[in-house]
């Protein structure tokens, strides 16, 4: 094993995926105080530190593990959840699209700006394998974190934004179902990405929990 060249690896990593969780999780609880709720910032979680964000185990020990265990073939990990209380919007149904949305829509905004440096290094004729790589890597990291984040499933942004479009009804139920199948699955794991309390759309408080994760070829 090139113990080496996962160290530089780690290195190239380290700071795009400090900066796409981050950044991540502050846009959320931004976008969660905009609307009406300030169960985050009254947490001290609408911050651009890395260490009110981070989750020793699912941001560090976990993808340092899958890293050394596949050979750098998969990463895999999670941040530590923002809490957003719903009930607190001003307008939770249509307010909880754009909580949700703010993440995702944070990390697509990083991935076009590690594109733009990208571009200029190239423009400046910086040729540095290393600085060149943290670029990519920085696209790849946002671009999966984008895209993974927008699958309707629990516990990634886009299912509470698919949840938002559903009558009152098929919302009562539908969260119903999803926690039932929460708790069953996840409610005894230590790393339970949601947690609620009442029903969608006034009551539910959920803690935003991010997973991020690539495969390289």
């Amino acid at each position: 094993m090139d113990y080496s060249n996962i160290l530089q690896t780690v290195l190239i990593y380290a700071l795009p995926v400090l900066f796409a969780i981050t950044v991540h999780e502050a846009a959320h609880g931004y976008a969660a105080r905009h609307f009406g709720d300030n169960t985050a910032w009254m947490l001290g979680r609408i911050t651009l530190n890395p260490l009110k964000h981070i989750d020793p185990v699912g941001t560090i020990l976990m993808p340092l593990l899958l890293y050394f265990a596949t050979s750098g073939a998969f990463l895999f990990g999670y941040a530590k959840p923002v809490p957003v209380r719903f009930g607190n919007l001003r307008n939770p149904k249509r307010d909880m699209i754009w909580v949700a949305l703010a993440g995702p829509a944070a990390n697509l905004a990083q991935a076009l700006l590690w594109g733009i440096g990208f571009y200029l290094l190239r423009g400046a004729g910086v040729n540095e394998p290393f600085f060149i790589k943290m670029c990519q890597g920085g696209i790849l990291v946002n671009v999966v974190m984008f895209v993974f984040n927008l699958f309707p499933l629990p516990p990634l942004d886009g299912e509470l934004s698919h949840l938002a479009f559903l009558a009152p009804t098929a919302l009562t139920r539908a969260n119903g179902r999803l926690r039932e199948l929460t708790e069953r699955h996840l409610g005894r794991h230590p790393a339970c990405p949601l947690r609620f309390e009442g029903s969608l759309p006034t009551d539910r408080f959920v803690h935003f929990h991010r997973p991020f994760g690539c495969r390289q070829d």
